[in-house]
């Protein structure tokens, strides 16, 4: 029987026509009326009524949020950074005026100038990439809102079987080029699957502060990468092999606050069982 849908909730999931945004609005919309955005002209979204097309370089968000008026909204979105930037504090006004609550997609590149530990929670975040620094502005930006009003949650590379970077592989597979891998890079790992997972926890549970959603073990990244082209049965593919350091380098952020329970963590052996199904 389909569970009745939580009219407590109003939620606009920003860049709903993603991959991961999708897979939010798929887990999200049978429980709370959910509604989403997306760029593109699409016809599968433009003949949806609870999605709504949005460019972030010339469209004004609050147009949206005064259409929705969403008591929740989740942040997948992509583009130009300074356009996130700016659609960003806009969202952070909605919240301030009207006590509802942002959940933000961030990233473990905020951590990659660290190159030594694994990065928790509490870290000081510090990049040297452009997109680490553009997650860290907004970042430092949600953290001067009152908690209770925001969830950051910062993801590790993130898979599954309809993922841009297992479809990145399989082209790669099929025009037989090779395939780079990082053997220095140790890092955690997640999929669509978990992550919309938690976060629905998280709604149903009202949490807030800083979220690390990666597997609970480290890998190294070349032997990830094998794992998963191995469970594809290929044999024989091409590497071309990166080495941005001649030390191991850690990109991973693990929990150490903020850990959910135990059925809604995963080791990197789960995702390589998941893509093999």
């Amino acid at each position: 029987m389909r569970k009745k849908k939580d009219n407590k909730h109003r939620i606009l999931i920003l860049g709903a026509s993603g991959f991961l945004g999708q897979a939010i609005y798929k887990e999200l919309c049978g429980y709370f009326r959910t509604f989403g955005t997306y760029c593109r002209d699409n016809r599968a979204f433009s003949k949806n009524q609870h999605y709504f097309q949005y460019n972030i370089e010339e469209d004004d968000i609050f147009e949206i949020l005064d259409i929705v008026n969403p008591t929740i909204i989740i942040s997948a979105i992509r583009g130009n950074f300074s356009a996130q930037v700016i659609a960003h504090y806009h969202i952070a006004e909605y919240i301030l005026a009207t006590n509802s609550k942002l959940i933000f997609l961030s990233s473990a590149n905020v951590f990659d100038a660290y190159s030594k530990f694994p990065s928790y929670e509490d870290d000081k975040t510090l990049s040297h990439s452009m997109y680490g620094h553009f997650k860290i502005k907004i970042e430092n930006m949600l953290l001067r809102l009152p908690k209770a009003h925001v969830a950051i949650i910062r993801l590790p590379m993130v898979f599954g079987a309809h993922s841009p970077r297992l479809q990145e592989i399989k082209l790669h597979l099929r025009e037989k080029l090779p395939i780079e891998v990082f053997p220095n890079l140790i890092m955690n790992v997640t999929t669509d699957s978990k992550v919309t997972q938690q976060i629905h926890y998280m709604i149903n549970r009202n949490k807030s502060g800083i979220f690390h959603l990666g597997s609970q073990d480290l890998v190294h990244h070349d032997d990830f990468i094998r794992e998963i082209i191995l469970s594809l049965g290929i044999k024989n593919p091409l590497f071309k092999q990166v080495f941005t350091t001649n030390d191991d380098r850690y990109l991973a952020v693990l929990p150490k606050l903020n850990k959910l329970p135990k059925h809604l963590q995963l080791l990197s052996q789960d995702i390589l069982n998941e893509l093999e199904v």
